[in-house]
């Protein structure tokens, strides 16, 4: 078992055979996993809470069988502790290691969880159609199953994140009563109904399971419990696409629609649909009517597993592997809408406009002055597809391409280094569906812990950030075409004339309105001297003889006001000033 430190600090451990050389044990990447030591006894317990590892230990050798290979632990190219082989015979070895673990135990605490984003998908739910060419879709309803698994999720999330003795406790987190301030969680409200609401609820009554603190006591001395034998109430912030396009940006865009459509009209589906032909003629008496195509795909195979699940009499009839090959197609299929090899490609709307929430709520957590530490966003696979795809995960894990089970969840940990490497890393882990746990997977390319500010760098750029931003790039316009604006379309060139000549108006209008008002002060501030206004230096210069002003009386203008005459009077010559 070698020790090594990544950079940035992280521990990775090279199990091998008790034959294997070192130098082969160290190069072979496939033998290298990130494991817990769990506690087959008593001594191996403490071994295991004082290296604070936080990963399982899955198809490795029994502890017994661990002890008994080399072991020799490396620290920046030093070697801290000599090879030696570690018998099962007795208690002896288990202490020895205890030892050696309490002397290493700072390097392997290296870093300290500061708060997590949780993208969790929907729990099991009765059949739900989507259009296979907008994506339009009907409502579901969930069922106890589902609501079973959110619920399981949430109980794990909350032994993982709000556990004090777990070692991915979000540090200073308040575990026994939930904080509003410190947790937020939004979810989507889209086509599919309230599917994803009820599992979001079924979540947080595992995640903040009721508790007889939340109490309170009146001034009579009363004790009051919240119902349910303390039921915890979290805030919950649904997200209609009618309002914010952040969680289902892909209906009624345009340019997502002319995706599809590209994708169907793709050699790699052609040949997938050619492929699938025997399939889908022996499947199609098993959905009864229902299109079996593989642009139908997605629909195919969500009716053969509800069924399945919850049909007894389908079950028994269904072929054996009928699911696997329509999970298969629909996962081709699903992979190929939602995902894109560009990080800002069309494909990956859903994950564009997910990343402005991640990248948000990074920055908060990441803000000392702001309480929040825990979010989670409750959605559908979709995110789960794009985000992958953007993130270069498919990449190394190539079984992560298609459809994510029931209640899967991304964890997205903020973690700051211990000295004198304090900078924030992100540590993004995968669990998939209920039965897995989480494991770690990498982004960009990286084998370990990415800094914060490399995946705001990379990811930033492709971010969907605003309803008008994902309103310009369905209707293709996003961005700053300078093609465009030089060729002059004419729609463009129609909006800017029209525009010019309305500033044009604006501003003669303006002008002449200012003179107009400046005259008008003028003539009343103007001062009449008595007699003629004449230039001593140039007689008569700059002034006019008047002749003089008579006034008549218009007769028919008499009239009597209240018994008293009145009459307009008009001069002879009347003048205007403006």
């Amino acid at each position: 078992m070698t020790f090594t430190i990544a950079s940035p600090p992280y521990i990775i451990f090279n199990f091998c055979s008790r034959s294997s050389t070192l130098s082969a044990c160290t190069q072979s990447s496939s033998l290298q996993r990130h494991v817990r030591w769990q506690p087959h006894a008593k001594h191996n317990a403490r071994f295991y809470r004082n290296f604070g590892l936080d990963v399982t230990a899955t198809n490795l050798p029994s502890a017994c069988e661990l002890l008994a290979v080399p072991l020799q632990i490396e620290f920046q190219g030093t070697h801290l502790a000599a090879s030696r082989h570690y018998g099962c015979t007795g208690v002896s070895s288990y202490k020895d290691i205890e030892n050696a673990a309490m002397v290493f135990k700072r390097i392997m605490l290296l870093s300290k969880v500061l708060g997590v984003i949780i993208i969790a998908r929907n729990g099991d739910r009765y059949n739900l159609y989507q259009d296979p060419y907008n994506y339009a879709a009907s409502n579901a309803e969930t069922t106890a199953l589902g609501e079973v698994e959110s619920h399981s999720l949430g109980s794990s999330l909350r032994s993982t994140y709000f556990d004090s003795s777990s070692p991915s406790y979000i540090e200073g987190i308040r575990s026994d009563l939930v904080d509003n301030n410190e947790v937020k969680v939004r979810v989507k409200a889209g086509v599919e109904g309230t599917v994803v609401f009820d599992s979001a609820i079924a979540l947080l009554q595992g995640l903040f399971p009721p508790s007889p603190k939340n109490k309170i006591i009146l001034a009579n001395d009363t004790t009051v419990v919240a119902p349910l034998g303390g039921y915890q109430y979290v805030p919950v912030e649904t997200v209609e696409p009618g309002n914010d396009r952040s969680l289902e940006p892909w209906t009624n865009c345009p340019a997502f629609e002319k995706h599809i459509k590209d994708f169907y009209a793709s050699e790699s589906f052609k040949k997938k649909a050619k492929d699938a032909e025997p399939f889908f003629k022996s499947v199609k008496d098993f959905v009864f009517g229902r299109p079996t195509t593989l642009e139908n795909a997605w629909n195919i195979y969500d009716f053969v597993n509800t069924q399945l699940v919850h049909n007894k009499t389908y079950a028994y009839r269904l072929p054996p592997s009928f699911i696997e090959q329509a999970r298969s197609y629909a996962n081709f299929h699903e992979d190929g809408i939602f995902g894109d090899d560009d990080i800002n490609g069309i494909g990956n709307i859903a994950g564009r406009t997910l990343l402005h929430t991640i990248l948000s709520s990074l920055e908060r957590i990441a803000f000392n002055g702001d309480p929040l530490q825990f979010m989670l966003i409750e959605t559908t696979y979709q995110a789960f597809i794009s985000f992958f795809h953007q993130t270069g995960i498919t990449k190394e894990h190539p079984e992560l391409k298609g459809i994510p089970e029931y209640s899967s969840a991304i964890a997205i940990e903020l973690r700051r280094g211990s000295p004198p490497d304090i900078r924030d890393f992100l540590r993004i882990k995968f669990k998939n569906g209920t039965h897995a746990h989480f494991h770690d997977v990498h982004v960009f390319g990286h084998h370990a812990d990415i800094p914060l500010t490399e995946f705001i760098y990379r990811a930033e750029n492709a971010a969907i950030s605003s309803n008008r931003q994902w309103k310009d790039v369905c209707s293709g316009q996003e961005g700053f075409n300078i093609a465009e604006i030089v060729s002059g379309g004419a729609s463009t060139s129609q909006a800017m004339f029209s525009g010019a000549f309305a500033f044009v108006a604006l501003l003669s209008l303006y002008t002449i309105t200012k003179l107009i008002r400046r005259n008008r002060q003028r003539a009343q501030t103007r001062v009449r001297l008595e007699g003629e206004e004449v230039s001593q230096v140039v007689p008569n210069y700059g002034s006019t003889s008047h002749p003089q002003r008579s006034e008549y009386v218009i007769e028919e203008a008499r009239s009597d006001i209240a018994g008293v005459p009145t009459a307009a009077y008009y001069p002879a010559q009347p003048r205007w000033v403006i």
